[in-house]
């Protein structure tokens, strides 16, 4: 793997909330849930009634990487469960959840990865039911300017926010998310041209296959 397509792996992880290192299964701190106060409940309330009422969403987006990379494609959700980042050229980078994985495909080297759902940070997008104050992941809430601003956290073993969600306020829209990386460095990706309720080609969700006679895992 050449240098440039190990920062690009790493920056694309990073902008995702992936983890980058998954340690097992049976290590995870016991999950504890946030007290919240009424306001705060309020302000899930009202960012649960608006996901909850997505079924698809379709957006244009740009990710800026903590030392000025930059990256731009196109996202997609159909809830319950499915979700795709597109990059664009040269990026050899798709994203697709679905059926419970995410897949990372990289057509340059010929690979696909997956994780469980579970441990992607955005997956609490993709619920049946979203339930904001019920997902132990979730670390705080704050109405800021023309903002509500949702902390939430990449892994059970950790105890502090590492995402931050960004939704328009009053008029709530999803807008860009930060994430903070071991280092403290911070990748942002912010949306732009959001269309929801659109319909979306089944294929759009199709699990990444590598090319054939390539022997890589």
């Amino acid at each position: 793997m050449t240098g440039n397509t190990t920062r690009r792996a790493l920056l694309l992880m990073t902008a995702l909330g992936l983890p980058l290192m998954l340690g097992g299964a049976g290590q995870r701190a016991p999950e504890r849930l946030l007290e919240f106060t009424p306001q705060q409940q309020a302000d899930l309330s009202k960012l649960n009634a608006y996901l909850n009422a997505i079924h698809t969403l379709k957006s244009n987006f740009v990710q800026l990487g903590p030392e000025g990379q930059l990256e731009q494609g196109t996202f997609y959700i159909e809830r319950p469960g499915r979700m795709r980042f597109s990059y664009q050229a040269p990026s050899p980078t798709l994203v697709v959840a679905t059926g419970g994985r995410i897949y990372v495909q990289n057509t340059r080297l010929n690979t696909v990865t997956s994780y469980d759902l579970s441990d992607f940070p955005l997956g609490i997008l993709l619920d049946d039911n979203i339930n904001l104050m019920r997902n132990s992941a979730i670390r705080g809430i704050e109405e800021q300017q023309n903002a509500l601003v949702l902390h939430a956290r990449t892994s059970a073993n950790q105890n502090q926010s590492n995402i931050t969600l960004i939704f328009s306020f009053p008029q709530i829209e999803l807008r860009q998310w930060m994430v903070r990386d071991n280092q403290g460095g911070v990748t942002t990706v912010a949306l732009n041209g959001l269309q929801a309720g659109v319909p979306l080609d089944d294929a759009l969700f199709a699990v990444p296959q590598k090319a054939p006679g390539n022997k890589n895992r």
